[in-house]
């Protein structure tokens, strides 16, 4: 994978409500282990899909979904070869992809970017879906954090951890593994459906579309993505989903321009070939809410 060099200005998830996520039973949850190139694995279970590079130096994971699941996260780990587990990096700070850094904070260094710590240390708030998340313990707070970017030299690769910022919060990085020409991208690519953007986070519809263009520009052809949410994806699937980006925004942004209100533009709906996408994650209301609130604010 070639080097990257961006130029780059100096989030169903986990918290704390009436319904809360500590009542449900992830009994049921298996861990899906999908090989992505030589060492590197990508997990599915419930919540972000984590990432894990295992090799001689030990294991590097990013993200940990649910903190129900670690136990069957760490046994999945050590199907593949794994043992301890040295670095644990957050993409962001939802709980879906930060639920189990209270168990895997006491072996692994946390890293992060540095808005991912302040927002764990504190009471969040996500309007959208009526949800809270109280302060988070020291042991699950990032141990290392950083501004722009910085290198982990593990497993005999450069693993490269760039912070992309008013995207999908105000804290979210993108992983490269350099030598195996893998990407994670965290929650800036939900594949194949209309992703999650936390306005009340620092979250932009606008900057999260400009970030997955950058990405786009940088990366070869051949490169492996795995996504937030959804299955491994290529090229083909990131252009897809971020010309979907485009599509959509520009016709709710037609809509406000034309003086509409929210609900008569969820009312119309979007033209049907964006309809798919409502699938997984967001309705194509909650989609329409999202950017027609980040445009209205911008």
């Amino acid at each position: 994978m070639k080097k990257y060099f961006f130029i780059v200005p100096v989030i169903s998830m986990c918290f704390i409500v009436n319904n809360s996520f500590a009542e449900r039973d992830f009994s049921a949850v298996e861990i899906k282990i999908v090989n992505v190139s030589k060492n590197i694995y990508m997990l599915q279970g419930s919540g972000g899909n984590v990432g894990v590079s295992v090799g001689s130096d030990g294991v590097l994971m990013i993200d940990d979904q649910f903190a129900p699941l670690s136990e069957k996260i760490r046994t999945a780990i050590k199907s593949v070869g794994g043992e301890k587990i040295s670095f644990l990096v957050n993409t962001h700070w939802h709980g879906d992809h930060t639920g189990g850094n209270e168990q895997f904070g006491r072996e692994a260094t946390i890293i992060a970017h540095t808005n991912v710590r302040k927002r764990l240390s504190s009471r969040q708030e996500i309007k959208l879906f009526n949800m809270v998340s109280e302060p988070h313990p020291k042991e699950a707070l990032p141990v290392i954090t950083f501004d722009e970017s910085l290198s982990v030299y593990f497993n005999g690769e450069e693993i490269k951890v760039i912070h992309f910022p008013n995207g999908h919060t105000d804290g979210d990085i993108i992983i490269f593994f350099e030598g195996s020409n893998v990407v994670h991208m965290g929650d800036h690519f939900f594949a194949g459906m209309f992703p999650f953007i936390d306005l009340d986070s620092g979250g932009d519809v606008k900057g999260y579309t400009e970030n997955v263009a950058k990405v786009i520009a940088f990366l070869p052809d051949d490169v492996k993505i795995i996504p937030g949410h959804g299955e491994l994806s290529g090229m083909n699937e990131l252009k897809a989903f971020h010309e979907m980006l485009i599509g959509t925004t520009d016709f709710v942004r037609t809509a406000v321009t034309a003086g509409k209100g929210l609900d008569e533009v969820k009312k119309e709906g979007l033209p049907e070939q964006w309809q798919s996408w409502a699938k997984g994650f967001l309705s194509e209301e909650q989609w329409i809410e999202i950017v027609y609130h980040s445009l209205r604010n911008n």
